[in-house]
C-alpha cells in the first residue's frame, strides 16, 4: 500500500511519529515527511536516524511549521498520498490552564490538515484521538471532541474518491513522551517516592506498537468519517506504579498526591451512544459516521428504532490487568528493556 508513496506526520517528532518511522523506514516507501514546529527535536530526529538507518535516513524529509498555519501546512503537502495526523496539545492540566491554545492547535488546526489535505488531493487522512474526546471533562477532552466533530463533518463535504478521513480514538500509550511511567521510573533512579494520583483511578493501556496498529487498521479497512476504537486493556493506576516498582525497586514507596486539574476517574473509548450504531469487528470497534441530512421529516413518518446490543466501553468495564500482567506488558517493550538494562548497570556500578 505504502510502495513509492509519500506519507506526511503531522507533529512527527513526537512518539507516534519515531513509532511509525521505526516501522516504515526500512520498506519501500518512498518519502516519509516529518511536519512540526521544534527545529531542535527535528535536528535530534534527523541525526538519531542518521545513525540507525544511514542507507534509508534520506527518505525522511523535515518541514518546520505548525498546523495552526495553513500555509505552512500546504507548504509540507505537494506530492504527499497519504497523512497521519499527530499533532496536538495533549497534556491535560496544561489545557486546562491554556483551553485556547488547546482549540487553536486541535480543533483549527485539525481543520487546517483536512482543508490544505483535500486541496492538495491527498488520498488518506488517519486523525489521531483519544479516549478523553469521549464524555470529556476537561479542557483537553473537549478540544479532542471538537476536533473529531470537524473530521466527521469534513468526511460529509468530499467524496472518499478524493481524499479518505478516519479518525482513531485510543487511551494511554505506555512509555510515550509525557506519560506516567517515564515519570515513575525518573522517580525510582533519583530515589524520590513514586506520585499517584489516586490508586483506584483505571486507564486504558496501550504500545506504541498497537497505536500503529490501529491507525494502519483504520488505513486499510475504515470507511470515511469512521472512528476507530481499539478493544484495549486497562489497569489501575496503583497496579501500574506496583508493577513498575516491582520492575526496577521492589518496595519503592509509593506516595498518592491527589488528582490533579481535569482529571477523570476512568475513560471512555466508546460512549453508550455511539454503541446504538458500532460495529463490532473483532479486535475493533467502527463508528461510522451519520449520514443523513438534516432533513428529519421523513424519520418521523417511517421511524427508525433499531440499534446495536453494545454498552459504553470504558476503563472500568474492559478488562483489568492485575501485576503480573501488567509487567509482562511493561516487559514487551524495548524502552522499558533498555531502561533496565541501564538500572541494573548504574547498579552494579555502585556495588
Amino acid at each position: 500500500m505504502f510502495k513509492n508513496k509519500t506519507l506526511l506526520i503531522t507533529g512527527g517528532t513526537g512518539s507516534f511519529g519515531n513509532a511509525v518511522l521505526n516501522r516504515f523506514l526500512d520498506t519501500d516507501i518512498k518519502e516519509i515527511r516529518i511536519l512540526s514546529r521544534d527545529e531542535k527535536k527535528q535536528d535530534d530526529m534527523r541525526h538519531a536516524y542518521q545513525a540507525k538507518y544511514p542507507e534509508m535516513s534520506d527518505k525522511i524529509k523535515f518541514f518546520i511549521g505548525d498546523v495552526r498555519d495553513i500555509a505552512s501546512v500546504k507548504n509540507a503537502m505537494h506530492g504527499v498520498d497519504y497523512i497521519f495526523h499527530a499533532a496536538a496539545l495533549k497534556q491535560v492540566p496544561s489545557c486546562e490552564f491554556f483551553p485556547l491554545e488547546a482549540v487553536k492547535t486541535n480543533v483549527f488546526g485539525t481543520d487546517n490538515v483536512l482543508t490544505a489535505a483535500i486541496d492538495e488531493g491527498v488520498k488518506c487522512v488517519i486523525c489521531l484521538s483519544t479516549d478523553k474526546a469521549a464524555y470529556p471533562v476537561n479542557a483537553m477532552g473537549t478540544s479532542k471532541a471538537m476536533m473529531e466533530k470537524v473530521i466527521v463533518a469534513k468526511s460529509r463535504t468530499v467524496s472518499s474518491d478524493r481524499t479518505k478521513i478516519c479518525c482513531t480514538r485510543y487511551g494511554n500509550v505506555m512509555c510515550s513522551r509525557g506519560s506516567v511511567i517515564p515519570l515513575f521510573i525518573d522517580q525510582i533512579k533519583a530515589g524520590k517516592p513514586m506520585t499517584v494520583t489516586e490508586p483506584t483511578m483505571t486507564r486504558f493501556i496501550m504500545s506504541l506498537e498497537e497505536a500503529v496498529d490501529l491507525v494502519l487498521f483504520a488505513f486499510k479497512e475504515g470507511n470515511s468519517g469512521d472512528i476507530l476504537v481499539q478493544k484495549a486493556p486497562a489497569c489501575t493506576i496503583e497496579v501500574l506504579a506496583k508493577a513498575v516498582a516491582e520492575l526496577f525497586d521492589p518496595g519503592h514507596e509509593i506516595s498518592v498526591i491527589g488528582i490533579r486539574h481535569g482529571e477523570k476517574m476512568y475513560e471512555t473509548l466508546l460512549t453508550n451512544e455511539e454503541c446504538a450504531h458500532a460495529v463490532d469487528l473483532g479486535n475493533f470497534y467502527q463508528v461510522p459516521c451519520d449520514k443523513r441530512d438534516l432533513n428529519y421529516d421523513k424519520y418521523f413518518k417511517d421511524g427508525d428504532t433499531s440499534r446495536t446490543t453494545l454498552s459504553e466501553f470504558n476503563s472500568n468495564n474492559t478488562q483489568l490487568l492485575d501485576v503480573e500482567q501488567v509487567k509482562e506488558k511493561l516487559l514487551s517493550l524495548q524502552y522499558i528493556r533498555d531502561e533496565l538494562a541501564a538500572w541494573e548497570a548504574e547498579r552494579a556500578k555502585r556495588r
